[in-house]
Parts: C-alpha cells; structure tokens; sequence
C-alpha cells in the first residue's frame, strides 16, 4: 500500500540530510520533490500544490532543536498535514435510527456488492442484526453473489427474482427488514456510469424513495484521480454521506485517498484491503498517513489482533507456555488466528520501520501452508508431545514423518 509513494518521499527527505536549520531554499527543493511524488501518486494537481505550499509555509521559521533534524521536524509537519488533507478524524457510521438504512452506489468493477457484504459482516461483528437488499438487476450473478456472501457470513438476503425495478426492490427490502427486525438494511445496486443519466435518474429515485441515512460511494482505490472526478460526478446526484475505497491492497498509487476530501469535501470511511469478508477496515486519516511516512500502525495492528484473539484463551496459552505444554495443537491455532487478521505484508506493514524493509519482498497469502502441512500430517499423540522429537532415542519419528510429508508433496 502507497510504497512508491513511501519511496519518493524518503527521497525528498534525503535533501534535508545533513542540514543544520530548516531554510527556504531547502524546504523549496524538499516541496519540489513532495509535489512531484503526489503528481507521480495521482493526486489532484490543485490539492498537491495547496498541500506542498500549506507544508512550507508551516515549515519555515521552525526551530531546528538539539535532539530533532530538520528532517524529523518536517516529517511531523508532513504528517499532520496528510492527516488534515485526508479529513483530520475518522468519521464513524450514522447508526442512530432504527432501522439504518444504507444505500451503496459506484461504477461498475468498484466493488460495491463485495464490500456490502463486508459492510454486514463488520457490522454483525458489533452486535447488528443486518439485512442485505439484492437491488442490482442488471450485471449477470450479481444477486447470486450476493446471496453466496450472505450465506458465507450468516447475513438474510433479501431479492426479487421476478422484478427489474431496483426502486420496487428497494422498498420490498425495507419492509422486509422491519418485519423481522433487521436494525440495520444494506441496499447494493448496480454500478452505473456518471455521464449515464438514465441510470444516474434511476439511482438517484432510489435515494428519493428509500430516504437512506447513508450513502455510501464505493470507489476503486485503482483509479487514482479518475476515482476523484467521478466521485464529484456522483455527488453532484446523490450527495453521498460517505466515500469507501476498495482494493488498497493492490498496486494502488494512493491519488484517490489523498485527494477525494478536498475535492467532495466528503471523508471517507471505509477502506478494503483484501477479498476476505474480514479485510474491511474503518479510515483513520492519522493512522493513514503514518504509514504513507513509513512510520507503522501500531495500533490497527493491535486492533486487529484483539479481534481475533480471545483473552481467555491467551490467558490460558501463556500458562502452558510459562509451564512448557506449548504444543503443535497451540501453535496451529495460532497461525489460524494470524491468518485470519489480514495478509502478512500488511500486517508486517504496521510495524513501524518493518515496512521499508520488507517493500521488495513478496509473502504470499499461503505462506504458512508448508507448516500447516507438517503438523496435520502429525499423529495426536506427535502434536501433543513435540518434546518427542528433540530426544535422539526417537529419531524414527523424525523419519517417519519426512516420509510422509514427501509422501504429500507426490
């Protein structure tokens, strides 16, 4: 996520290495290169020079102190900034009515009907009882997938097979809801095209009818600038309440993140990061721009693991290790649970410093098939006794299961 935008800006901040005070014309050679690297990013030409020029003037006539570089004290004033630039602070969901209702609009290939399912899923997690509305009548699959997902997550779908009138299915949906109490209706629809008006006019009936206490724009993180214009096309219609940006996991050059607020004057929410129903997480403008610095995200890494780990059982695990009954059973539950909070670059992405480290290496998403291998390939009496195998006297062991670990990979 946004690496070769973490590169330039090292880069640029390489140009006050050394120096003894912040001055103008090294804070002007250092703005040159940042505003090059947004450029190279993506980012909206008018939102990276208001940025770069918001950044100098805050820069300069800062005292350089003993124990911090003009380079540290840049970084902070850069970091701030990325903050403000991208909203300030997270704006949570309006879940104040019962029931929400949430309407979800974007192109086509954004990612609306994946992320309503994640949407059901996050918020299942806190304690809703979600209904998902099937509103797309148009894309081939698009209802049967999200039928699947809500099977997948344990989440009703509400669809109309015999009906093509996505304003009908959306009313059909909200009373459903309120029959069995749904607190909480996730209307999908169909991706349309901006310069579309018959679509636009239908999208924007389904607003009029449905009365949504959110709208929420989807939009693929991808696109780069080409997100940001049309996310103004959009709200131009619909006056979304909030923007959602999915596939920051791929080889996103992070344009449409730093520049969509200043532009919609809309934050953004939510953001995907992976394909797993779990890889939704809410935008924390701060956190964000840390790691746009390479400066970690402890914290979110610390979120996820409390998602994932219960504090029973961690209780329970650190008296086994404290007693030395740490077993393979143990260490197979542990790699599930770490699976489970997101891919491994992104997790190793959190730690500050370990990001730039690893930006030329690739983990695969089955990194730790070769070791989930080996132990189911154990009998019970092997996973719960790996002492065993340190013991010369059971060296047939160890054979034994070299043999049947070739025997697997045959």
């Amino acid at each position: 996520m946004f690496e070769n935008l973490q590169d330039k800006l090292d880069r640029a901040f390489k140009v006050l290495k050394g120096q003894g005070s912040i001055s103008e014309i090294n804070v002007a050679e250092t703005m040159k290169e940042i505003r090059k690297a947004l450029l190279d990013a993506d980012v909206n030409y008018k939102t990276a020079k208001n940025f770069t020029d918001e950044v100098k003037e805050k820069a300069l006539g800062l005292n350089v102190l003993t124990a911090v570089s003009p380079g540290q004290l840049l970084t902070k004033v850069m970091n701030d900034e990325l903050t403000a630039l991208m909203g300030g602070e997270v704006t949570d969901i309006d879940l104040k009515n019962n029931p929400t209702i949430i309407l979800i609009a974007g192109l086509n290939g954004a990612g609306k009907t994946t992320f309503s399912g994640k949407l059901a899923n996050f918020l299942k997690s806190k304690g809703k009882k979600p209904l998902l509305v099937a509103g797309d009548v148009y894309r081939p699959a698009a209802i049967d997938q999200l039928q699947i997902l809500g099977e997948q997550i344990g989440v009703p779908v509400f669809a109309n097979l015999s009906s093509k009138d996505p304003v009908g299915i959306a009313l059909e949906g909200i009373d459903e809801g309120k029959r069995n109490n749904n607190n909480v209706i996730i209307i999908d629809t169909a991706g349309r095209l901006a310069i579309d008006e018959e679509m636009m006019n239908e999208i924007a009936a389904v607003k009029t009818q449905t009365k949504p206490h959110e709208i929420l724009f989807v939009v693929d993180a991808m696109t780069g600038q080409d997100a940001v214009n049309t996310a103004k096309a959009f709200n131009d219609r619909l006056d979304f309440t909030g923007v959602v940006l999915t596939k920051l996991d791929g080889d996103t050059r992070g344009g449409a993140a730093l520049s969509i607020k200043s532009v919609v004057n809309k934050p953004i929410k939510f953001i995907g990061t992976g394909e797993k129903m779990e890889a939704l997480d809410v935008f924390y403008p701060d956190r964000m721009a840390s790691r746009i610095l390479g400066m970690g995200d402890v914290v979110s890494l610390v979120e996820r693991a409390q998602q994932q780990f219960d504090e029973k059982e961690a209780a329970e695990l650190q008296k086994k290790i404290r007693k030395n009954k740490f077993d393979f059973n143990d260490f197979y539950n542990q790699i599930q649970q770490i699976k489970k909070m997101g891919n491994m670059k992104d997790l190793m992405g959190m730690i500050p410093g370990v990001g730039k480290m690893m930006k030329n290496v690739e983990i695969e998403d089955d990194a730790f098939k070769n070791i989930e291998a080996i132990i189911q390939s154990m009998t019970k009496y092997e996973r719960e006794n790996p002492m065993r195998f340190n013991k010369a006297d059971d060296c047939v062991l160890q054979k034994d299961l070299v043999t049947r670990l070739k025997r697997l990979r045959s």
